[in-house]
């Protein structure tokens, strides 16, 4: 039974960052159906990252009030980089990256994202190769073939495959077609490939970051409040210097305020606490590996409900993700059944080294009587 407990609360941060990108694929939907609705992205940002901190910072107000860290100048200043590279910059990157390019373009390159993380955990001090290792090879061969399913999930089609009996189209407009990199010039799509590059290289740089914060602000209420706050000043004003027009800042009872909310209350509130504490628990690493995963939901739930099609390479590209990630996870959970027994090992050496106080006793009274 104890076995058991441990093996789930070992799944616990993986059941989790599976939960995490399915979240993710519903904001895709949504934001989907809001551009569709002639939204701006950057306002959506904006809006995203208020609703947030509105979300945020009353429970960290309520529930971590006797343990509150102290807002020194470093903790402020490392919120400001989680509100930058994790919020404001990622998200407007993101989608400008989209408009100048493709969404089909933009997918591929964000599956950089576990690479980056990891040759930048590396740098930092964060991972280790430990190729002699088997979970050092898992690691490296589980993401390879992560990026792999990943490519062909987004390049290669194949044959329809068609797995429901019916579907709901949510876009009443045919504007749900994606738009080809050829109909873009090419000074366009550089700059499109480079604000994709840029923004996986801020995702991976806020979980680096993130994985700093422990020390600082070990609790995950407060710290996801500072962050969304952050965010939320930089993104509100970088579009009110864009977007002036205040008739694109209304929001009424439609998508635009269902996509707003779900965003900010669910993947910039609830999702960054779960990621917080997941990079405590397994690192930047495990946590971004997970990233390529919401291609597979969002494959599903696009065809489902938004009338595109499934194809044959969505499906084994799906597969080889699915694998890849059950490679990393497995490596990374021998690297960590390799830490607790090198810690569990040493602590008893010391006990080992330690003698006995009842031992002790006893030598000392029979030299003491043989002296006598």
């Amino acid at each position: 039974m104890e076995s058991l407990r441990n093996m789930l609360k070992g799944l616990k941060p993986a059941v989790l960052m599976v939960m995490v990108q399915v979240a993710y694929a519903g904001v895709n939907v949504l934001f989907k159906l809001a551009i569709n609705d002639g939204m701006s992205m950057r306002i959506a940002t904006a809006y995203r990252l208020l609703f947030a901190s509105a979300f945020t910072l009353p429970l960290a107000l309520l529930f971590e009030r006797n343990k509150r860290p102290k807002l020194t100048r470093r903790l402020m200043f490392m919120e400001f980089l989680c509100g930058l590279f994790g919020g404001s910059l990622l998200q407007n990157l993101y989608f400008e990256a989209m408009a100048l390019t493709s969404a089909t373009l933009v997918s591929a390159i964000y599956n950089l994202i576990p690479p980056i993380t990891f040759v930048m955990a590396i740098i930092w001090g964060l991972e280790r190769l430990n190729l002699g290792t088997a979970g050092g090879k898992a690691k490296i061969l589980g993401t390879i073939i992560g990026l792999s399913g990943a490519a062909l999930l987004t390049f290669f089609k194949g044959f329809e495959v068609h797995i429901w009996p019916s579907q709901i189209n949510l876009l009443h407009h045919d504007q749900n077609e994606i738009v080809s990199p050829a109909d873009h010039s090419e000074k366009q799509r550089l700059l499109g490939v480079l604000c994709s590059i840029l923004s996986c290289f801020s995702f991976a740089f806020w979980l680096i970051v993130q994985a700093h914060m422990g020390e600082d602000c070990p609790s995950y209420l407060s710290s996801a409040a500072l962050m969304s706050i952050m965010g939320a000043i930089q993104a509100t004003l970088f579009a009110l210097c864009v977007d002036r027009d205040w008739d694109k800042w209304k929001l009424g009872w439609n998508v635009r305020l269902l996509t707003v909310s779900y965003a900010g209350i669910v993947t910039s509130g609830l999702v960054v606490m779960i990621i917080a504490w997941c990079v405590q628990m397994r690192g930047p690493l495990f946590t971004s590996v997970f990233q390529p995963l919401m291609l597979v939901v969002v494959a599903i739930a696009a065809s489902l409900t938004l009338n595109e099609k499934l194809y044959l390479g969505s499906v084994l590209g799906s597969f080889l993700i699915v694998c890849g990630l059950y490679i990393v996870v497995w490596g990374k959970s021998q690297e960590m059944k390799m830490k607790t027994e090198l810690v569990q090992s040493k602590e008893d050496s010391k006990q080992e080294d330690q003698p006995e106080p009842i031992l002790e006793v006893v030598v000392f009274n029979k030299v003491h009587a043989g002296s006598s």
